[in-house]
């Protein structure tokens, strides 16, 4: 009967110890992390319009209520407003992708991420459930649409 081992090997035919995988697995994680930080920070400087800290502060509680009124609509599709909750308590848990006391990308991850479920909500139900659950003004309305890449829908 032949035996197969499942220990890895590191070079000079080693077994590898749990500790050394540990700190390999930890350290690739940290790369991974470090190189996220950097793209997003990059993608902070470049896009500097989509949307400023100030505009930013200024439509949270607006937003926050979008999207608590699109949860809780339930017209709209199960895995959209699952797509909301899921946002929802990653913007009110207290650990972040990146910390918010850094600089410039402290909020961005924030940010993009809030874009990307919207602009993921829009595609599936349409610009008309955001105009109707918006309670802020038309310029943040404008600038929530421009945030997620869409447009006000024409009359």
């Amino acid at each position: 009967m032949m035996s197969i081992s499942v220990n890895p090997v590191l070079r000079g035919g080693h077994p590898m110890n749990w500790w050394e995988a540990a700190i390999a697995v930890i350290g690739g994680i940290a790369l991974i992390y470090a190189a996220l930080l950097v793209l997003l920070a990059l993608y902070a400087r470049r896009h500097p319009e989509t949307v400023g800290m100030k505009d930013a502060l200024r439509l949270l509680p607006d937003l926050l209520t979008l999207l608590r009124r699109l949860a809780a609509d339930r017209t709209l599709h199960r895995g959209i407003r699952v797509r909301l909750v899921l946002l929802l308590g990653y913007l009110l848990m207290p650990i972040d992708l990146v910390p918010d006391f850094l600089p410039v990308i402290g909020y961005a991850d924030d940010v993009i991420i809030v874009a990307l479920v919207l602009r993921s909500v829009i595609r599936r139900a349409g610009n008309e459930p955001l105009e109707r659950h918006w309670p802020g003004s038309p310029a943040g309305l404008a600038l929530v649409q421009r945030l997620a890449g869409t447009t006000a829908s024409q009359p």
